[in-house]
């Protein structure tokens, strides 16, 4: 696995987090919509701390922080945001989610969170117990998450995920019980011909009317579609 991931503007060091780079978190930090203008943003289970980064570079937020449970994933995304041209704006607390949000519950509201969940159901594992404890959704429940969301999340604030589509449903109920919508929904398929894998959501605080909308990623073997590197153009190297 490569140590190093070269981006246009930053390199992210992968060789201690369990968690690689992967299409999703890239996805979900170029999916993610800025046209509120959030001054403070926070990334939970930041990992390499790669959509922290892309925010950053994305964003003209003032405070960007970012929460990874796991020791060295935490040191590494540290010294990635130290790296990088926006540390003075960047942050990373080590903590689980819910010591953090029982701390911070009180402080002001951030106007931007997202999160790229763990997922994998606990009758998954991959034999690395590192790897499983980034992956397993045990790691931190859908349940948890919204409700911790919807304390720390501003009145105008939006929360954006990226979750299996399998699990869209049953994310939305929960959402809806802690007062947040879906203000945008995107399903997205590895390739045209592929079933639907991925979905997209932006929560916020109001209720309205969405249609979702659907994005492939490939027409064939790296051969992407335009919308995806309309997308990703502005980080990904041969894009």
């Amino acid at each position: 696995m490569n140590k190093l991931f070269v981006f246009k503007h930053f390199t992210i060091h992968q060789d201690r987090c369990a968690m690689k780079i992967g299409t999703d978190g890239v996805l979900l930090g170029a999916w993610a919509s800025l046209e509120h203008h959030p001054y403070s943003i926070l990334d939970i289970g930041t990992g390499t701390g790669v959509i922290a980064l892309m925010l950053a570079q994305r964003s003209s937020a003032e405070l960007i922080d970012a929460l990874e449970i796991d020791e060295d994933a935490y040191e590494q995304a540290v010294e990635n945001f130290e790296n990088s041209d926006w540390g003075d704006r960047l942050f990373c607390y080590h903590a689980a989610f819910d010591e953090f949000v029982e701390e911070m519950q009180e402080e002001e509201k951030y106007d931007l969170i997202i999160s790229n969940p763990p997922f994998y159901s606990d009758e998954y594992t991959s034999g690395n117990t590192q790897r499983d404890q980034a992956r397993f959704a045990e790691a931190l429940p859908f349940e948890e998450l919204i409700s911790g969301v919807a304390a720390l999340l501003s009145e105008e604030g939006k929360f954006n995920v990226i979750i299996p589509k399998k699990e869209e449903e049953n994310f939305l109920k929960t959402a809806k019980k802690h007062r947040l919508f879906p203000q945008r929904i995107t399903h997205v398929r590895g390739d045209v011909r592929s079933e639907v894998k991925r979905t997209l959501i932006e929560f916020g605080f109001t209720e309205k009317e969405v249609t979702p909308t659907e994005l492939a990623i490939e027409n064939s073997r790296h051969n992407y579609t335009p919308e995806y590197v309309e997308l990703v153009k502005d980080f990904y190297l041969k894009m």
